[in-house]
């Protein structure tokens, strides 16, 4: 059973996630954060330290959101191209489409606003990005292996070519909330994919 405490830990991270990701991180005030949760500086302090400890928490919770949307029905996939390709849509039509943060990208909004500023949080992200490129090249390796694409691509290339364009449509689908480029993009990497074919 869930006590009060982390129900209160688990508010935090909720508002603060709004918050950040309509506001950024440097223009969300910890008055900001006692005002959406009806807490006392006490109440917050209690549960994180300062306001960077909230933001390590809020992106772990914005990864596991992440995580659940782009990864669903992954893992009932034995082709690992159908997996990349289930990725993408997953993606592009459920996450980006599917407007999972108010503020659009959480992890391309942050990166843009905390470059430069914030060093650290910055290469925090990037950890995470990078780790989603190796998965991807795992998967090529796991394709080439398999006889399902050409031998000898270079599949780190690949994968963040792949990045890359997800991140690029994130961008554009940010300003234009045009539901096209997230199609178009979903539809030139499938493309891009079948070219690697064996």
């Amino acid at each position: 059973m869930e006590t009060k405490g982390a129900r209160t830990h688990q508010l935090i991270i909720e508002k603060s996630l709004q918050l950040f990701s309509l506001k950024g991180y440097h223009s969300t005030s910890i008055n900001n954060i006692l005002e959406a949760t009806h807490l006392t500086k006490g109440g917050l302090y209690g549960h994180f330290q300062s306001k960077e400890a909230v933001w390590y928490a809020v992106y772990d919770e914005a990864v596991k959101r992440w995580h659940r949307v782009v990864f669903a029905g992954v893992s009932d996939i034995a082709d690992p191209l159908r997996r990349i390709e289930k990725v993408i849509e997953n993606d592009l039509m459920n996450y980006l489409g599917g407007d999972i943060f108010e503020g659009g990208c959480f992890f391309l909004n942050a990166l843009v606003e905390l470059s430069g500023q914030s060093p650290e949080m910055s290469r925090h992200m990037l950890r995470g990005f990078i780790r989603f490129s190796k998965l991807l090249q795992q998967w090529l390796v796991e394709a080439e292996s398999g006889g399902l694409i050409r031998a000898g691509l270079q599949h780190r290339e690949i994968a963040n070519f792949i990045f890359i364009s997800l991140n690029g449509a994130a961008a554009l689908y940010a300003v234009t909330r045009d539901l096209s480029v997230l199609e178009q993009t979903k539809s030139q990497l499938h493309h891009y994919l079948r070219q690697l074919q064996a």
